[in-house]
């Protein structure tokens, strides 16, 4: 039986308190109409978050428990579905039928998780390249808000290694939301992809919920089918906002950036349920989190490097006019995993090749700009630099690794003397292109 209360003691901006016995932390509610959750329990005295905002509701509004923590229904009829963030549907289909299960369970048993070592490539060559993921790898974009993220995490949608696609959108504008949607029916990619989606018109609040519906129906896909899935999230940052909103209402001491105590914490729940399962099924998490002017000392991007493996620093190269994965600032910290076993023997040493020499070209750029001579090399290093931003750092580039690294080699074998890359006399005559460059 559902319990009813008609009394609030107090009204803040997101959140009310009453008196109330028998109640659940997380806890879902209906006040005055207004979906609600219970955020803090203090004997018998009840705070819940409003996700719609408190603005009408009076101190005799009708609260009803519902008696469970939010729910998501799972089965095989999620995929193709665009779901709002209760996983109601928001594309004029049916209510999806299948098993109730509540969202936001405990991470995976350590036990239970099979040790990662399954290369997921994504055709984007400095991702691929210079920082190969693995199935069960949590990793996020750090992005200026100026910056085309959302058509980064497409692109990596269509062309990952994955039997499942799940999107987490936080915060997005309608026009990234239709775009979303119209890269997923254009590329015919709707019967292995589900979308929860929060835009700008909807609550804040209602963002907190996204990540744990995304994961929940990962969890489906990835423990009960035994798939492949990858999880992406945009954008973390908003999400963490949404943390604050409630927090700072609820008048608990803020941290770093006005940022809530609990955020390591409500970060690591969120990215720990990315794991490699043994039966072969895995959760890859892609996040994204946007910076502000760049600063990755904010509590955001800060504790996020903590908790992740790694990150993926979008930066746009003026010398080519193109977005590119910059290779000083990313970093994969699994690659090692893969990289010469699971892709080509020549692959850890033509990536480091690669950046040394796109390092050198960094510094003769810097005497340039200050007025000094350059080098023969130097100049060499600087048209090797543009080559290799336009033709393998960019987000549009589109091959499989094998190409990606005959085309290192070509570069290399164009601007550079054998002697001058630094890789082994034995991998040189194996790989070194025969025809030479003019």
């Amino acid at each position: 039986m559902k319990k009813v209360y008609t009394r609030l003691t107090k009204i803040t901006k997101a959140t009310v308190t009453l008196r109330a016995t028998d109640v659940g932390n997380e806890e879902m509610a209906i006040v005055d109409g207004r979906r609600a959750q219970v955020v803090r329990i203090y004997g018998d005295e009840v705070t819940l978050q409003i996700f719609a905002g408190t603005e009408g509701i009076a101190t005799d509004a009708r609260v009803t428990f519902l008696g469970h923590p939010p729910q998501l229904t799972v089965s095989d009829e999620l995929a193709g579905r665009y779901l709002d963030a209760y996983g109601d549907p928001i594309d004029g289909k049916p209510p999806i039928e299948g098993k109730v299960v509540e969202i936001g369970g405990p991470t995976v048993n350590p036990v239970r998780r099979k040790q990662p070592s399954e290369l997921i490539a994504t055709g984007i060559a400095g991702i691929d390249l210079n920082n190969t993921l693995v199935t069960g790898q949590k990793i996020p974009f750090f992005a200026d808000p100026d910056q085309p993220y959302n058509q980064v995490m497409a692109i990596v949608a269509l062309r990952a290694e994955a039997d499942r696609i799940i999107l987490g959108g936080m915060g997005l504008t309608n026009d990234d939301a239709i775009y979303y949607r119209q890269v997923f029916e254009n590329a015919g990619m709707q019967h292995r992809m589900t979308a929860f989606l929060n835009t700008t018109d909807n609550p804040p609040v209602e963002r907190l919920l996204v990540p744990d519906m995304c994961l929940t129906a990962a969890e489906y896909f990835a423990v009960e089918k035994n798939e492949k899935v990858l999880v992406l999230l945009t954008d973390m940052t908003l999400f963490a906002d949404a943390l604050a909103i409630v927090s700072n209402k609820m008048d608990q001491i803020p941290s770093k950036d006005a940022m809530p105590g609990s955020l390591y914490s409500d970060l690591a729940r969120i990215y720990e349920k990315a794991a490699q399962f043994p039966d072969g099924g895995s959760i890859t998490i892609i996040a994204v989190t946007t910076l502000n002017d760049g600063d990755i000392t904010h509590a955001i991007p800060d504790n996020t490097g903590y908790i992740t493996e790694g990150q993926l620093f979008l930066r746009r190269d003026t010398s080519v006019g193109k977005v590119i994965i910059d290779p000083f600032r990313s970093l994969s910290r699994l690659k090692q995993i893969v990289i010469g076993k699971k892709t080509r023997e020549d692959h850890p040493q033509v990536m480091n090749a690669l950046v040394r020499l796109f390092a050198d070209a960094a510094n003769a750029k810097t005497k340039q700009e200050n007025g000094f001579d350059l080098s023969r090399y130097d100049v060499r290093a600087l048209e090797f630099a543009a080559e290799y931003s336009r033709e393998l750092l960019a987000i549009d580039v589109n091959i499989d690794i094998v190409k990606m690294l005959d085309t290192g080699w070509r570069l290399m074998a164009r601007h550079f003397e054998k002697a001058e890359i630094g890789i082994r006399q034995q991998l040189i005559d194996k790989y070194w292109p025969k025809h030479s460059f003019t």
